[in-house]
This record gives structure tokens, C-alpha cells and sequence, in this order.
């Protein structure tokens, strides 16, 4: 009898702890996307510009060439960083989206293929 109400109660819990575990990943990833946001809007105070495509968000760690301006390293640690899902971050500049210098996205819970699509976690 107990097992039976045990497995009831892991059967109601479960999924639900599980909608909340999703629910902060991408509320992690909203977060991050805007603090490196912030620390791309300071690259862009020292060196005039952002980062372009090729260059990505390693130019937060590493020195590009041929800048004198650079003012970093601008984040701690020289990886590039990652969404909650251990993915890298999709960066483009400049942005292909109206109204934006860059674009900063996430996949997702879901790994969403492609560079635009409604799972995309981008920055504002």
C-alpha cells in the first residue's frame, strides 16, 4: 500500500518539478543573454564596434588582431560561454533581425535547428 501511494505521488510531483526545471533553464538563459549583452555594449565602448560574425564571442577572451583598443579579457575564464544546455551561444553581427546591432541567441531546450524559429532564445 505504501509503494502504491509512493509511486502515485512520484507520478504527480515528477512532471512538475520537471515544467520548473525547464522553466528556470530558459529564465537562466533570458539572464545570461542579457549580461553578455552588456559586457558585448562594453567591447563596443573600448573598440568602437562589435564583434563581428567571424570573430564571435571569443573576441570577449582573446585579443582580435589588429585591435590597440581592447580592453579585455571581458568575461572570467577562457571558454566561450555556454547556454544551460551546454550549447554555445548562436552570435551574428551584424544582426539579421530589424532594430538589433547584433543577434545573441539561445537554442533552447530543444535545440532549435536553423538561425531564426520561435524556439530561439535571442536577446531583446
Amino acid at each position: 500500500m505504501v509503494i502504491a501511494i509512493l509511486g502515485l505521488l512520484i507520478g504527480l510531483v515528477a512532471p512538475a518539478a520537471l515544467r520548473q526545471l525547464g522553466g528556470a533553464r530558459t529564465s537562466v538563459a533570458k539572464q545570461s543573454i542579457e549580461r553578455l549583452s552588456s559586457v558585448l555594449d562594453l567591447y563596443k565602448l573600448d573598440v568602437g564596434n562589435y564583434p563581428s560574425t567571424e570573430q564571435g564571442l571569443a573576441a570577449l577572451n582573446n585579443r582580435p588582431s589588429g585591435l590597440v583598443s581592447w580592453g579585455g579579457p571581458y568575461l572570467k575564464g577562457d571558454a566561450q560561454p555556454l547556454d544551460p544546455w551546454n550549447r554555445p551561444y548562436l552570435y551574428r553581427s551584424p544582426a539579421s533581425r530589424p532594430g538589433h546591432d547584433f543577434d545573441l541567441c539561445s537554442r533552447g531546450p530543444n535545440n532549435q535547428t536553423g538561425d531564426s524559429g520561435p524556439e530561439l532564445i535571442c536577446n531583446p
